[in-house]
């Protein structure tokens, strides 16, 4: 029989209260990510934000979420940004290079700046596949992705707050030798 946990543990609510959002949303394919921007709204609103808490940016292509993002975690007037994209394979390549570096830039923006950005950017075969997780047979991807975007901005708030109650000293205390 496993022993259960003893340890500390630290979860991020549910709750959108005093919690604000910045959704950058790709016009490409916007049949596709005006229901994920649906989604992820409705997942806000459910948890509490109100249309003060949201700042909704559309930007013309996957390819140029990362940097938006990027500028609107600097810019510290955000506690989560949602990247909501969808990039469908064609017939040659651009999609394996759109598809790798739109997640690569997501990826960099969050580390970089120490904001949380939740990947919400379809990278479907078909376009019957980026229907279905829009919010037919799979959900709303952009709902789970609400979802996550209240969970992290609150995780991220007790990580600092947890920081700065230790003096500011991060979980390195010392120089590797």
């Amino acid at each position: 029989m496993k022993k259960p946990f003893n340890g500390k543990e630290i979860r991020g609510a549910a709750s959108a209260a005093g919690l604000r959002f910045a959704l950058v949303v790709s016009r490409f394919n916007s049949f596709i990510t005006d229901r994920l921007l649906a989604g992820a709204v409705d997942a806000l609103e459910s948890a509490g934000a109100d249309g003060e808490q949201v700042l909704v940016v559309h930007v013309p292509g996957a390819f140029e979420i990362p940097l938006t993002a990027k500028k609107l975690a600097e810019g510290g007037r955000v506690d989560a940004v949602i990247a909501i994209g969808c990039i469908l394979r064609g017939e040659t390549s651009h999609f394996d290079y759109v598809a790798s570096e739109v997640a690569r830039g997501v990826q960099l923006a969050q580390l970089d700046t120490g904001i949380p950005v939740i990947f919400c950017v379809l990278t479907c075969d078909t376009l019957d596949q980026a229907v279905d997780r829009a919010g037919l047979k799979s959900g709303n991807k952009g709902y789970d992705a609400g979802l996550a975007a209240v969970e992290m901005a609150n995780l991220s708030k007790q990580l600092r707050s947890a920081d700065a109650s230790r003096g500011g000293k991060t979980a390195s205390r010392g120089k590797r030798r």
